[in-house]
């Protein structure tokens, strides 16, 4: 709701059109088992499209990570705000940074490639799944209180772990960054892919209102786009979903675009990472680079290591 509301006040300020906000619950939002175990990939869209392609609303806003590489027909990506902190975040008891987490120190994830990492560089932490609102995840820090409600998800068990990891953009976008003890540097915890973007969908033909379609243009941000663009052709060649331990982040470094990605075994044992420049900074480069990447990390034994 935070981030869907930043986009509605950004198309109304620019259009002048007004906006109402439409609640969608998704799969992700009222299953509690693992995100692994619910196929992963689109359960935090599918409800939102199907409004979206049904006429419930004109736009919707997504986290761009969450999103499926395959574009459903009838929707399009209309626009994709500048990207913001990309990171993944430590909030830890007593302000720990990773290294300084007690041997054997339980550490709270409902995400497998935030698990693989954190074992890759710490092999004796245990990795605790976890489900909820950000709230919910914070208050099973020990020591943290947070009072928002977990809507049952959860409820009932406060304190029992030494940190949690969470992405940095969203806690920003709620003012809970006081709670994060360490931003994680991308060479310890490659960000998943579109990690700290939003994707605002709309239905092919626009959304009726020229305003609006005028403002969505006008969000766009170009090398955001070019960034998710690489990661997500990379995660589209591998044939991998959101729930994969799979890390992609793309950059503009002097001009050019490099895109760098780690696949590693679900229990962080191994790890293959490796990096690419995009032929041109454009869009049909950022497509190329990723799939480039892929390949060459599909050659190195990517699907065998995370079991793709």
């Amino acid at each position: 709701m935070t981030q869907t509301t930043t986009v509605a006040d950004a198309l109304a300020s620019t259009s002048g059109a007004g906006y109402e906000l439409v609640r969608v619950k998704t799969e992700g939002d009222v299953t509690s088992g693992p995100l692994s175990q619910l196929g992963g990939t689109g359960v935090f869209a599918a409800a939102l499209r199907l409004s979206l392609l049904d006429g419930g609303c004109d736009v919707a806003v997504h986290s761009l990570k969450d999103l499926p590489t395959t574009q459903p027909e009838g929707l399009v990506i209309a626009a994709t705000p500048a990207r913001v902190d990309v990171r993944d975040a430590l909030c830890a008891r007593d302000g720990l940074r990773l290294d300084q987490l007690p041997v054997g120190a339980k550490v709270g994830t409902g995400s497998p490639r935030r698990g693989a990492q954190l074992k890759a560089a710490r092999p004796d932490l245990q990795i605790v799944d976890i489900r909820g609102n950000v709230g919910t995840r914070l208050g099973r820090v020990a020591g943290s209180a947070t009072p928002e409600d977990d809507g049952g998800v959860g409820r009932g068990i406060q304190g029992d772990l030494d940190a949690v990891v969470l992405a940095a953009a969203g806690l920003e976008r709620l003012g809970l960054a006081a709670h994060i003890t360490e931003y994680l540097d991308p060479e310890i915890m490659l960000p998943a892919p579109g990690q700290g973007s939003l994707a605002v969908e709309v239905r092919t033909a626009g959304t009726g209102n020229p305003e609006v379609d005028a403002a969505l243009q006008a969000l766009d941000d170009e090398p955001t786009r070019l960034a998710i663009t690489a990661e997500r052709a990379l995660l589209g060649r591998l044939e991998a979903g959101c729930a994969a331990p799979i890390g992609a982040l793309a950059r503009l470094l002097d001009g050019d675009l490099v895109l760098t990605s780690v696949v590693c075994a679900p229990d962080g044992s191994a790890t293959l990472r490796r990096s690419a420049t995009a032929t041109a900074a454009d869009r049909d480069g950022a497509h190329a680079v990723g799939v480039a990447l892929a390949e060459e990390l599909l050659d190195a034994g990517a699907a065998e290591l995370a079991g793709l």
